[in-house]
């Protein structure tokens, strides 16, 4: 039996289901409990089980410790105890090679367009630094060989602009495997193009890769 929704109580089936803060939610019905921007796993607070965006998260207060002698203590105590373990975590980690990127999806292609790119400029720069054969090595015809008479190129017409694609242009953050007829599968990276929105939760669009076009989950997806 399908749960119902803890936002709107009605029942929530798998192909909608957003499973968070150990409660179970519609995709449109995870959203910020002060303005109701619509959420997703990536952008969620939780405070008491309930989801906040970024700018509405209720600010703790911090209880002030009284500086007494034995909290002193225990503050010099702990300071020299970190100390050393900083110590011995250094002349352990001398000599190893640590890595200071995230291995991220995002990052990997990111690390892809740039090798793409950077070969690009190699294969132009071998190119355009050919160099002509010197004076001394150029074959000089026969008294048969005649010239050949330069020719002007006829001008080719101008081609026509390629009219942009209308709409706004949105990267998918997911994977998203279509569940009715009139919606469209993408996978994470899509870029979809001519997107108009549809509610507060779904919007059409044309994944640029594949050419179909259908609905999809707006929070799925974030604008270019």
């Amino acid at each position: 039996m399908n749960p119902p929704c803890n936002r709107c109580g009605r029942t929530v089936y798998p192909t909608e289901k957003v499973n968070c803060l150990d409660k179970i939610w519609h995709k449109g019905c995870f959203s910020c409990e002060t303005c109701k921007m619509t959420l997703n796993m990536k952008n969620y607070k939780g405070f008491n089980k309930t989801p906040y965006c970024n700018a509405h998260y209720p600010k703790t207060n911090f209880t002030v410790v009284a500086d007494t002698l034995e909290n002193l203590r225990l503050k010099k105590q702990s300071l020299v105890q970190s100390q050393v373990h900083y110590k011995e975590e250094f002349e352990k980690s001398k000599g190893k090679a640590f890595s200071a990127v995230a291995d991220t999806p995002e990052m990997k292609r990111f690390m892809k367009t740039q090798m793409q790119v950077s070969d690009i400029k190699y294969q132009q720069k071998n190119k355009t630094g050919m160099t002509a054969p010197s004076e001394g090595h150029l074959i000089n015809p026969g008294p048969s060989s005649q010239a050949a008479p330069e020719m002007n190129p006829a001008p080719q017409p101008m081609a026509d602009p390629v009219a942009p694609p209308s709409g706004k242009r949105y990267r998918a953050v997911y994977d998203y495997t279509a569940a009715d007829e009139d919606e469209v599968s993408f996978l994470d990276g899509d870029v979809i193009i001519d997107a108009q929105q549809i509610d507060e939760g779904w919007m059409y669009g044309r994944v640029e890769r594949t050419g179909q076009g259908g609905m999809l989950p707006a929070n799925y997806v974030e604008a270019i």
